[in-house]
């Protein structure tokens, strides 16, 4: 089903498109893929497998695999990336399809070349922001994006942005993040844009070949290449993690804040990075349930306030947990976990299993930078920058984007002047991991309004500071990282309680005391996110402090949702003054939503699938691995694994893990030897053809 309404993104929809799928008309909206209509009308199993006729659906919805395959107007495409046309007669891939007998022979045409002193490759955050130095220097520069519309994976982040407020539009949300930077670049005469348009390669004579608009093939040849191609997100190996419905927590938040699809009813978390983190809190903003979310380390690796946000709206975080199965006949229907032992095993007695209808994984991203090293093995000079040159944040991806555009203008003597020292400081900064947690005392000052720091960990974030008009919060050096402190009494200026902080923090981690007209039972301000319309002043909630962890009973006395918040409701509860300054939040979501199922699901004996794309499971790569089998290749040759439609950009990171495993350091193992093209593409489009005569081919 498709959102109705969403407390931050608005719901804007093009105009109605009829199509098929099995023969049973369907409706989809202007711009919206295939993929995205189908989940919209509760379609999950896109076909099946001819190997074993697994069903087959979605994983990465980022053109990184085949999962989402359909076969539309008689030709397999991939459906995450095809926009649906009216009319369009869309089937489910069952067995291998039969290729469409030629009608004719196509007319094939001339192949464009063209020349460009800048290619960039991305039209992510790294991307538009290295496209932005090189325009305002007036540099030619073509930007190539796979998407139909630019910002990469701004576009899904609801939440306000960590980082700088000065250098990356901390405070921020993502969203609003892609359409400014979107907005400047159209306004740069000397960058051009294909949209719709996948670079398929990087050739040994410095040629990059681009299938433009997904209709025709034209050669480009740039004096410099900028890659900023993202990431693609790591796979995971356990009984029935080729279900449809579990799938990669990037693709779960493309159809939810992308699409304004309800992807899920009941879902389950793999992963406490950040982007599972954050996908938890998106989901709950779509009305989805959120059973819970496991971490196979002691601790979270995402930022705590990610992880507080979670835990105070009423998800549990199961640390040192792993997942060990997924169940369910065509989709999923359940999940069951179990606690590890130091040594990462699993403790017999702890499995348990939770009802769901999705499990997405989010254990780690991978570069997508084989654009990049094809490109200096040819000797054309190349920078990358973003996820493909170093994972981390969006905020850092847009830094790196920015450096490598001057870099870039250097190296082709459009610009003179050395990369600020400055510059390189702050991209360090924004990359950096979490870091040191602090304990906090909330303030001693009981009197007027107290603003009540929740965030205890160091990570680069100033908006709290940049934004407080009295210059109350307080970050100590020039270290954004460092935690910030409330000056209070220290200071002979009082809090205006004007909220702003409250409104701006990335990590819903300010609380405001404001003890001037009941100094018994102060008012707490907290930001909320969430559908407003389902708090109402008189209710009654149960209020929790910073991990989550019960208080007791609040009431609602106001909910404000005026413009200047930018979409951030304000609740303000009536609270006893000894629970005021540690009340950070009001749990949502019931214990029913997250009981675990009576009984643990029975193991299953189903070997794990490594190569999606073959259906090789890991029994088999293991016994070539203890038979002495020390090459990719040769493991590919044997079982197919890695000669798949994704061309091994899945399984290679878990064969190498089962190396790992197995005991062989990676100078041990040959990787695959990767093909020509990194992306599928018909072959007649080398010819000059175009799509529709392609087809034909």
């Amino acid at each position: 089903m498709r959102l109705d309404d969403h407390p931050i993104l608005p719901v804007e929809r093009g105009k109605n498109l009829r199509f098929t799928f099995q023969g049973k008309e369907l409706v989809a909206h202007e711009g919206e893929t295939i993929t995205a209509a189908l989940y919209a009308a509760g379609i999950r199993v896109f076909g099946h497998h001819p190997k074993d006729g697994a069903p087959q659906g979605l994983f990465c919805a980022n053109g990184q695999c085949a999962q989402c395959m359909v076969i539309a107007d008689g030709v397999p495409v991939k459906g995450c990336m095809e926009l649906v046309r009216a009319g369009m007669a869309v089937e489910p891939v069952e067995g291998l399809p039969e290729l469409p007998v030629p009608s004719r022979s196509p007319d094939l045409g001339e192949v464009e070349t063209i020349e460009v002193p800048v290619l960039v490759i991305g039209g992510g955050p790294a991307g538009m922001s290295a496209a932005l130095e090189l325009g305002r220097r007036g540099v030619k520069t073509l930007l190539v994006d796979d998407k139909h519309r630019l910002g990469g994976k701004l576009v899904l982040q609801t939440h306000r942005f960590f980082g700088s407020t000065d250098a990356v539009y901390a405070g921020t949300r993502g969203t609003d993040i892609a359409r400014r930077l979107e907005g400047e670049l159209s306004g740069q005469p000397s960058v051009e844009v294909w949209l719709n348009s996948t670079v398929l390669a990087v050739y040994s004579d410095r040629v990059v070949g681009v299938l433009k608009e997904n209709r025709r093939y034209v050669q480009v040849v740039p004096q410099a290449l900028l890659v900023a191609a993202g990431a693609r997100e790591r796979s995971l190996a356990f009984p029935g993690n080729t279900l449809p419905g579990v799938y990669g927590a990037g693709a779960f938040q493309t159809l939810v804040n992308r699409d304004l699809v309800k992807a899920a009813d009941r879902l389950f978390i793999v992963g406490g990075g950040n982007v599972g983190l954050i996908a938890g809190y998106h989901a709950l903003q779509a009305g989805i349930e959120v059973v819970g979310l496991c971490e196979a380390l002691p601790r979270c690796g995402g930022y705590k306030v990610h992880r507080d946000k979670l835990a105070r709206l009423g998800v549990p975080i199961y640390t040192s947990h792993t997942v060990l199965s997924a169940r369910g006949d065509r989709h999923v229907e359940s999940v069951t976990i179990g606690r590890i032992d130091e040594s990462f095993q699993v403790i017999p007695g702890t499995e348990r299993s939770f009802a769901c209808d999705t499990v997405l994984i989010a254990v780690g991203l991978d570069p997508v930078d084989e654009f990049y090293q094809a490109a200096c093995n040819y000797g054309l000079p190349a920078f990358a920058a973003g996820d493909a040159q170093e994972i981390a944040e969006a905020s850092a991806a847009m830094f790196s984007g920015k450096i490598a555009g001057r870099k870039v203008a250097r190296a082709l003597e459009a610009e003179d002047k050395e990369i600020p020292v400055e510059w390189e400081r702050m991209a360090e900064v924004l990359k950096s991991p979490p870091g040191e947690r602090v304990d906090r005392r909330p303030p001693e000052t009981e009197h007027g309004v107290v603003p009540v720091i929740h965030c205890t960990e160091e990570i680069p974030c100033n908006p709290c500071a940049t934004v407080c008009p009295q210059a109350l919060i307080h970050i100590e050096g020039e270290d954004i990282r460092r935690v910030p402190e409330f000056l209070g009494d220290s200071s002979d200026r009082g809090c205006l309680g004007c909220e702003q902080c409250v409104v701006i923090c990335p990590g819903l981690a300010i609380t405001l005391v404001d003890y001037r007209q009941d100094k018994n039972f102060p008012t707490v301000t907290m930001a909320y996110e969430l559908a407003g319309e389902t708090i109402a002043p008189g209710d009654r909630m149960t209020g929790v402090d910073v991990e989550g962890d019960e208080l007791g009973e609040v009431e609602v006395t106001d909910v404000r949702t005026i413009p200047k918040n930018d979409r951030t409701v304000l609740l303000k509860l009536r609270a006893p003054k000894a629970l005021a300054k540690a009340l950070a939040g009001v749990r949502m979501q019931g214990p029913w939503a997250s009981a675990p199922l009576p009984e643990a699901a029975e193991p299953i004996t189903d070997a794990q699938i490594v190569c999606r794309c073959e259906r090789v499971t890991a029994r088999e790569i293991r016994d070539l691995i203890r038979r002495g089998y020390r090459d990719m290749n040769e493991i590919k040759a044997v079982t197919r694994a890695g000669m798949g439609a994704c061309g091994g950009k899945t399984c290679s990171t878990l064969i190498k893990r089962l190396f790992r495993e197995e005991g062989f350091a990676e100078d041990e193992v040959t990787p695959f030897v990767q093909r020509p093209l990194f992306v599928e593409v018909p072959l007649a489009l080398f010819a000059g053809a175009h799509t529709e005569e392609a087809d034909d081919a």
